[in-house]
């Protein structure tokens, strides 16, 4: 039974409404600094205690089979509404470092409720086509990831409360769009217990191994690239000192145009199919990141730029083709669970990685680090080779 085309564009609008509490604190980093006294040093524990509050809730939650067990609309109501206060929270004009690392620590870990519990709605909706379906809704995350940059560019326009109290808002309302015209899908199947060991037994199945490993190594590269894409340009900006790159609206737009890669991913997989078309977009970023020391030298601007947004593209499309391999592959009891835990050790990941680039990229020359990053796609790409993930 096809669902109701609605269906599809609740999901995405209300993951990318709820997702804006992940990267809207970066936005307001230096207001944060600033009005609470901060050291610098700050603004970098201020975004690892969302990501640790993230890797921590999605333990928890692949633990206890939570999305699994509960209503999946109702859990991403409940994470929405929590994080949304937390969210709020560091508004409070008596807060310290230690009282802003709680709430951004628990507005990462309620966003456990949120963006892998959004794609297991969107699996027991979608049987058929989930990769094109998937595609719309991780293209929704890559703008959210995007829009610090851009309100960063715009900080003229938006005070730093406001920018808080909007995120906190549209949470709140994508949660209730959620429970309200999202019901649970034809596709859901219920765990009835807590099944302690899902978590662990789910890297049993071969082909599931395969297509997680695959996204292992995707996130390897993933997050450290973005990470660094202001810094790539600030470099370029350093290193030809006749040119003024904008560097907070061109890191907005290298970072966006992910998403519309992930919806012409998830259109071009109907036809080449999800591992071909997952292993075409790893092999193209892993090319990128051995490639990418030669560009900073190039005199030309628009060169350097497009290589950038072409690697944006080709660093992202592959993700929502892997969630979908990991959620056709996974026991359909457990599928919840299986997307959680893969994206708990994906994400854990990443903080590796961004640590790795950063120590080493003062210390290895002309940006070679960035070469470094393509260890992840290698790897990912052995894995699919080695096992035939359908």
């Amino acid at each position: 039974m096809k669902p109701p085309k609605h269906i599809l564009h609740i999901i995405v609008i209300a993951q990318f409404f709820c997702t804006s509490l992940w990267f809207a604190g970066n936005g307001v980093m230096g207001d944060l600094v600033t009005n609470f006294n901060l050291a610098s040093s700050a603004l970098g524990h201020l975004t690892s205690a969302v990501q640790f509050g993230f890797i921590s809730g999605t333990l928890l939650f692949a633990i206890l089979t939570i999305t699994d067990r509960f209503s999946p609309s109702k859990v991403f109501m409940i994470s929405a509404l929590l994080g949304a206060v937390f969210n709020i929270c560091i508004l409070w004009e008596a807060n310290t470092l230690s009282t802003l690392l709680v709430f951004r620590y628990f507005t990462g870990f309620f966003l456990a409720g949120i963006y892998p519990v959004g794609m297991k709605i969107a699996a027991d909706y979608f049987d058929k086509g989930l990769g094109k379906s998937l595609g719309f809704l991780v293209g929704a995350l890559v703008l959210g990831t995007a829009l610090p940059h851009l309100l960063k560019g715009l900080n003229t326009l938006f005070s730093w409360t406001s920018v808080v109290l909007s995120t906190s808002a549209l949470a709140t309302l994508g949660g209730i769009l959620m429970i309200r015209l999202v019901p649970d899908g034809p596709y859901r199947k219920s765990s009835q217990q807590v099944q302690l060991t899902a978590f662990l037994s789910v890297f049993k199945n071969p082909d599931f191994r395969a297509a997680a490993f695959g996204y292992f190594g995707h996130m390897w590269e993933l997050y450290t690239f973005w990470a660094f894409v202001p810094v790539m340009l600030q470099s370029y900006n350093a290193i030809h000192q006749n040119t003024d790159l904008p560097v907070s609206t061109l890191s907005f737009a290298i970072i966006a145009i992910g998403g519309l890669a992930c919806v012409l991913g998830g259109y071009l997989s109907q036809s080449m199919g999800l591992k071909k078309t997952a292993s075409f977009a790893l092999a193209l970023s892993c090319v990128c990141c051995l490639v990418s020391p030669l560009f900073f030298t190039a005199s030309s601007e628009l060169l350097f730029v497009g290589f950038l947004l072409f690697w944006g593209m080709v660093v992202i499309a592959d993700s929502p083709l892997f969630s979908t391999l990991v959620a056709q592959r996974a026991t359909p009891e457990i599928k919840g669970t299986a997307l959680t835990i893969v994206n708990c050790i994906g994400f854990s990941i990443t903080i590796i990685s961004i640590q790795v680039i950063a120590a080493l990229e003062n210390v290895l020359p002309a940006h070679s680090a960035y070469m470094l990053l393509a260890i992840g796609p290698v790897l990912g790409l052995m894995a699919l080779v080695k096992k035939r993930v359908i």
